[in-house]
């Protein structure tokens, strides 16, 4: 398998879960600062001008959701067995997907949504309350603790602490939050984010 990602991105949850996996893997950075994304070469890969993007038996995968459910497919623990669990951890994964991702891109995605600088400046300023919002609804009602589902990791954990990781720069301070900052806090003792920090690709 082959990870494409950018370091400080949705990439990482990608990244964590090839690690805790143990599953063999290369990657290759895309340097957004020189537009690498948007080149034709990696449109040839992800025409999203995205990351993350794995490639897997000459398969290109690019949601990140898709592809920690494939990699946890081929590695048992990654994810409960029991149906009704797994489906919990899938609507954290896809609410970090659908609303916290999305509000995080209004600070610097804003001409994703609107041609004016005016109405990106106010997605800017919004951003800090909507994070903080979606902090307040973790807190409250995705994480059993220290995990998302009590004692067990799972890819929900990856894909949360990833996001999580952007709250300071967001303007969230994430010790407000007891059960998220407990999260973060044990996530940063397992090797496999040990292991992408020493690589570069979390910030």
């Amino acid at each position: 398998m082959k990870l494409y990602y950018a370091p400080g991105t949705i990439a990482v949850a990608a990244a964590i879960t090839l690690e805790e996996s143990g599953l063999p893997y290369t990657s290759q950075r895309v340097d957004f600062s020189k537009g690498e994304q948007l080149s034709p070469a990696y449109a040839a890969i992800n025409p999203k001008g995205r990351v993350p993007a794995l490639e897997a038996n000459g398969t290109i995968l690019t949601e990140t959701g898709a592809i920690l459910d494939f990699v946890a497919a081929q590695a048992p623990g990654l994810m409960p067995t029991d149906p009704l669990q797994a489906a919990k951890a899938r609507s954290v994964m896809y609410y970090l997907a659908s609303t916290m991702h999305v509000n995080h891109a209004h600070k610097l995605r804003g001409a994703r949504w609107a041609d004016h600088a005016s109405s990106w400046d106010d997605m800017t300023a919004k951003v800090p309350e909507t994070m903080a919002a979606c902090a307040a609804y973790l807190e409250a009602d995705c994480i059993d603790g220290p995990f998302v589902l009590g004692d067990r990791f799972s890819i929900a954990d990856a894909y949360l602490f990833t996001v999580c990781t952007w709250l300071k720069g967001d303007g969230v301070d994430p010790t407000l939050f007891p059960r998220v900052q407990t999260l973060m806090d044990t996530m940063e003792t397992r090797a496999s984010v040990k292991s992408i920090r020493a690589k570069g690709m979390l910030k």
